[in-house]
Order: structure tokens, then C-alpha cells, then sequence
């Protein structure tokens, strides 16, 4: 937790800022467009199609985030999700079903030196929370050269959110034919569920 600056942790709890970090770095992401209103999440439903991802900004433990499978859903499920952001602003996602999802324990120290504490994976593909997933550390399934990639990826999505010595955790997700695609799903510049597990 010390050291972490206010600007790292805005950065990356503000879904769009976050998402224009990711692509100014070339860190693949999920389609995905930003709502703060009901009328602008209809137009953003319209326009990519279901299943949809409804992510909240600035909520913990998931709140206001849903997974919507069908166009009758969608409304009640944006209402929410604009109402318990704080900043009424919730990220649609392209939903990625039946993807893996990995995490890395990252920690550095004030010299820049980064480490890999540990690689957590979620035994549910995409589509269960993190937080209701049986999870398992090291990760099982995940190859060599898949790990690698996404360590690299990792390391340079920390960096470019500040300088500060401490740990975070970074959120990835793994297509489950053979290319092993990667993209970011989030990082959380803070004491998390995974970093109990790690230690």
C-alpha cells in the first residue's frame, strides 16, 4: 500500500482512462466503449450486440458489474450500474465467454526492479467474477511461452501507471484455441483478494 500515488490508482479504477493508457501502450483490451448515461449505453448495446459485459467505474468487489446475455436484460442492468458508480460511468465490454482468466502478483521496489510473486489462475472461464471463482496459484493450464508474454505485458502496464515502489495485481484474459491471444482486463494498484492468496 505505501506508495502507491492518488494518479495510479484514479488511472486505473477510471475505466476510460484506463483504456486509453492501455491503448496509447499498445495493451490489447476487449471492444469496449464508455456510457454516462442511460441513452449512450442503449446506442453502445446497439451497436456491438450481445452478450454484453457492464462494468461500473470506481466500485470494489465487483458492484454494479453484470454480465447481460439478452437485450431484455440490458436495461435494468445499466440503470444499476450508472447508479452505484459514483461517477455514474460504466464500461461496455464485448463479452469474451468461455476465455481463461489469469492474474499475475506483481511487486517493485524503488530501484524499478520488478517481480513476479506469483500467477493465479480462475478455474471458471470469463463470465464468473474473480471473487465467486475457486482459483489456483501457480496457474495450471497456462504455457511457457503464454506466461512469459503475459509477463512482459505486465510489467509494462505498471510502469506506465507511475513510479511507485509497492504491488499491484493485473488481471489478463487467454483465448482457449491454440494462438493464446491475451488481453488486459484490469489492473488494481492496491491490496487485493488475489494478493491474500499469493502470500
Amino acid at each position: 500500500i505505501i506508495g502507491v500515488e492518488i494518479y495510479a490508482i484514479n488511472i486505473t479504477e477510471d475505466r476510460e482512462q484506463f483504456k486509453r493508457l492501455m491503448q496509447r501502450i499498445g495493451i490489447p483490451m476487449a471492444p469496449q466503449a464508455t456510457a454516462t448515461s442511460y441513452l449512450s449505453g442503449k446506442e453502445i448495446a446497439q451497436e456491438f450486440g450481445f452478450p454484453l459485459v457492464i462494468r461500473a467505474s470506481f466500485t470494489l468487489g465487483g458492484a454494479g458489474a453484470s454480465f447481460v446475455y439478452k437485450e431484455e436484460e440490458f436495461d435494468e442492468l445499466l440503470t444499476r450500474g450508472l447508479e452505484i458508480s459514483p461517477i455514474h460511468e460504466v464500461m461496455i465490454d464485448i463479452a469474451l465467454i468461455g476465455w481463461k482468466e489469469f492474474e499475475l502478483e506483481l511487486l517493485r521496489d524503488s530501484n524499478d526492479n520488478v517481480v513476479i510473486i506469483c500467477s493465479i489462475e480462475n478455474m471458471d472461464p470469463m463470465g464468473i467474477h474473480t471473487g465467486d471463482s475457486i482459483t489456483v496459484a501457480p496457474a495450471m493450464t497456462l504455457s511457457d511461452t503464454t506466461y512469459q508474454r503475459m509477463r512482459d505485458m505486465a510489467i509494462h502496464m505498471m510502469r506506465s501507471i507511475g513510479d511507485f515502489a509497492g504491488g499491484c495485481n493485473v488481471q489478463f484474459a487467454v483465448s482457449p484455441d491454440k494462438n493464446e491471444d491475451i488481453i488486459a482486463i484490469e489492473i488494481n494498484t492496491r491490496v487485493s483478494r488475489s494478493s491474500a492468496l499469493a502470500s
